[in-house]
């Protein structure tokens, strides 16, 4: 019989799963509230559209792509744990951690671009919200690819408990999700 720390808060559901949404829930809540302040305002004033234009779009789609293999390294991941497989557990949390710091790497180069071509957050009120979402972004991708990076480390951990993977996971998901929408409203509109 289980003890009472390790039962289960809600029947069939482990507590950490529910931590996680919970987390996860507190995130949509922060970065819902910045695209529909970033929405209000550019239904509200001109401009919008020119700023945007200096963004680069195929540097983008390429994170985009990015972020989306690494959704399903990240899937394959938990395949491997719940099978007991460390090596492939191992490759594939390689490559999901590779493809974060891909999209670092690819978002500083973006960054270093817009500034040096004189557009730093207080260019205007896009570049402010630009910086603010896609920052708050990366850092969730950073604190993905740490999170990550401790599974990574502990994977003999991770097969014989693929729950660690399968949070991990459900957090890296999320950081793609996020993207899936900052992507459009600030590429592509």
């Amino acid at each position: 019989m289980a003890s009472p720390a390790e039962a289960p808060a809600i029947p069939g559901i482990a507590t950490g799963k529910i931590g996680v949404w919970w987390f996860l829930a507190s995130e949509i809540m922060l970065f819902g509230g910045l695209i529909a302040s970033y929405s209000v305002f550019r239904l509200g004033g001109p401009g919008w559209a020119e700023a945007a234009h200096h963004l680069s779009v195929p540097l983008a789609s390429i994170n985009t792509l990015v972020l989306l293999t690494s959704s399903y390294t990240v899937v394959r991941a938990f395949v491997a744990a719940e099978r007991g497989d460390v090596r492939a557990l191992r490759v594939y949390l390689g490559l999901t951690i590779l493809g974060g710091l891909i999209f670092l790497g690819i978002k500083a180069v973006e960054y270093t671009t817009e500034i040096r071509a004189g557009f730093p957050p207080a260019a205007g009120i896009f570049w402010s919200f630009y910086y603010t979402m896609t920052g708050l972004h990366a850092l969730h991708v950073l604190a993905g690819v740490v999170v990550n990076s401790i599974v990574l480390a502990t994977e003999g951990v991770g097969a014989k408990n693929p729950h660690r993977v399968e949070l991990a996971g459900l957090y890296w998901h999320f950081v793609d999700v996020v993207w899936i929408f900052l992507f459009p409203l600030l590429y592509l509109l």
